[in-house]
């Protein structure tokens, strides 16, 4: 007899022989044995996982001289000659290369005949997707009430293509993967028959080169006992499958970790001058990435163990990788498997894979260097600003004369002015109290104020180029006080605030200061805040002496006669004077808000 493929000699006769698809080979058996049977069957799944050969076992079964049975005898007239092919009454169909229309329409035409040698009439049509949509179509009311001794058993491996009412007329089952560990025991069991021996690890490299496939697992194996001489190693399914050798694979792993490129490219030359396939490296490197994820995770997991049992290598590279690490480099590894899929010189991009990965290892290590240099340092600063910003909070103002002297915040910490305040050191959801603008008000000059406003046409269109959300939030304020270092803008709604304080602060700030060309510290406030600031301050300068005041011009003759005009005095006598006509009269009070504020800015009411 002329030689058989594996896959053929040990194709499934029971249901029991199966691999991998209980969920499905229990329900059917139970069907069989109960006579349940429905009048259409669809087996859907990947490529070698047992559609076709449960189909032909069902037809063998329901047409067997013991029926009903869960199994067939494979011993009758029947079972034999469905399984020679002789009994005309079991007929398998290709869709493929019988998608149109009259086929189907010849098929619907014969079943209105009764079976010739058998209890029922089985049409298995494999790569039911292909038909065409009249085929369908010409299927269809068949399919809905076919004579009682016609059983349609349809098979496919994408179910997503058959019309939905196709698929409502048909019982389901979905044939899954099988399982890594399922086909091993297969093989072994098929290998205790057979006079060549194979390594087990040889045995699991053919498992995961089938992809879930066992008539694939069983294809390579018979291709690697062809190959091998009296023994199936690791080489010799490497040298069929085309992949590179663990040893390869961990050479690349460690140029990798030390960032060794040049170590890194020759072990893809040295795979090309091999005649290896880059795609089988990219896939072969995610799995060996993923053996090396759940080491590290899972350490417990019977799979875990068996992989780092024995293999001291794949020991000593999984204590030197880290989990962020690996992750990235899977990232980087589904990347470019993606690229060279479609790329005409797939090698160049293993390459620029690998100039990439060892770049990886070298950031990430110097990256936590610097961290866990300045950790220390970091949490430090981070206490010593917290502490800070509490005690400037609770600290009584000083009152000299009823004046309230207000520190700015770089000198009450005790620092020269710096590019960055204490604010910022704390989070991004810090706000400018009351407290601290009258600090601002003691400083800002009319000058500056009118220096911002000049600008702020331009800040916001700064903005505006670098992020549209800022921009638009910051329509919604206005600068209303201004000094060298600090300024205060003012804000009508409270949720506008937030966002420019919390998100948009390191942007707005860096653009206003670069403007203006100086570093400026930005405080913001709602304006019924501003406005109770302004007042308060306004009365404080009322209640001071200006001969008091500190830093501040000495008052004319004129001014010192008004000093001690009470406030309400003050404003009925300036009702009807406008700010200019004040600040010749030589007012302190208006004199000191017309230089913050300037002059189109100050009214003075009754």
């Amino acid at each position: 007899m002329a030689y058989q493929a594996l896959y053929r000699v040990w194709r499934p006769q029971f249901l029991g022989d199966v691999v991998g698809q209980e969920h499905i080979t229990r329900t059917l058996r139970n069907a069989l044995l109960q006579n349940k049977l429905s009048h259409a069957y669809l087996f859907s799944g990947p490529r070698g996982t047992g559609k076709t050969s449960a189909a032909k076992i069902i037809a063998k079964a329901v047409n067997c001289e013991q029926a009903p049975v869960d199994e067939p005898c494979n011993e009758c007239v029947t079972c034999k000659g469905i399984q020679d092919g002789s009994i005309v009454d079991v007929i398998e169909i290709d869709a493929a290369s019988n998608n149109g229309v009259d086929e189907i329409r010849e098929i619907r035409d014969r079943v209105k005949f009764a079976p010739s040698g058998a209890s029922y009439k089985v049409y298995i049509i494999d790569e039911v997707h292909m038909l065409t949509t009249g085929a369908f179509n010409a299927l269809l009311k068949t399919l809905e009430e076919p004579p009682g001794h016609v059983i349609f058993i349809l098979a496919t491996t994408e179910p997503h293509k058959i019309p939905l009412t196709i698929i409502s007329r048909c019982q389901r089952f979905d044939f899954k993967r099988i399982t890594a560990h399922s086909m091993i025991s297969r093989m072994e069991e098929i290998l205790n028959d057979g006079e060549v021996g194979v390594d087990p690890d040889a045995l699991s490299m053919i498992a995961r080169a089938s992809e879930g496939g066992m008539r694939d697992a069983l294809s390579l194996l018979d291709q690697a006992i062809s190959y091998a001489e009296d023994r199936v190693t690791v080489d010799d399914v490497l040298s069929i499958i085309g992949a590179a050798s663990q040893e390869m694979m961990y050479d690349n792993v460690e140029a990798m970790l030390d960032g060794d490129v040049a170590a890194g490219l020759r072990t893809i030359d040295r795979l090309m001058t091999d005649g290896k396939d880059p795609g089988r490296f990219i896939e072969d490197l995610i799995f060996l990435t993923r053996d090396f994820l759940m080491a590290k995770a899972a350490p417990d997991l019977d799979e875990s163990k068996d992989r780092t049992l024995g293999d001291k290598r794949f020991e000593s590279l999984m204590d030197r990788v880290e989990q962020t690490w690996l992750f990235a480099l899977m990232e980087k590894l589904n990347h470019f498997q993606q690229q060279m899929k479609w790329a005409s010189h797939p090698a160049v991009f293993l390459e620029l894979f690998i100039v990439q990965a060892c770049q990886l290892k070298t950031t990430a290590a110097a990256t936590a260097n610097i961290s866990e240099e300045t950790k220390q340092e970091i949490n430090a600063l981070k206490h010593k600003v917290a502490d800070l910003e509490t005690r400037l909070q609770a600290a009584p103002q000083p009152v000299t004369n009823g004046s309230v002297a207000t520190t700015p915040p770089e000198q009450a910490v005790g620092h020269a002015p710096a590019r960055k305040p204490p604010q910022k050191a704390t989070s991004g959801q810090s706000r400018a109290n009351m407290q601290r603008v009258k600090g601002i008000l003691n400083d800002a000059t009319k000058a500056h104020l009118k220096a911002l406003h000049q600008s702020w046409a331009q800040i916001t269109d700064t903005v505006k180029q670098q992020n549209v959300a800022a921009s638009a939030w910051l329509n919604d304020c206005k600068p209303v006080v201004s000094s060298q270092s600090q300024y205060v803008l003012a804000f009508k709604n409270e949720m506008h605030r937030n966002m420019v304080d919390d998100k948009f602060r390191d942007l707005i700030e860096g653009v206003i200061s670069q403007l203006m060309g100086t570093q400026l510290t930005m405080f913001t406030l709602l304006e019924d805040d501003w406005e109770k600031v302004k007042a308060e301050f306004l009365r404080d300068q009322k209640k001071t002496p200006s001969a008091e005041k500190p830093d501040q011009e000495e008052p004319s003759g004129e001014q010192t006669e008004k000093e001690d005009t009470s406030p309400s005095d003050l404003a009925k006598e300036q009702s009807d004077v406008s700010p200019q006509e004040d600040h010749d009269d030589g007012d302190p009070v208006v004199d000191e808000a017309m230089k913050m504020f300037g002059p189109e800015l100050v009214r003075v009411e009754e």
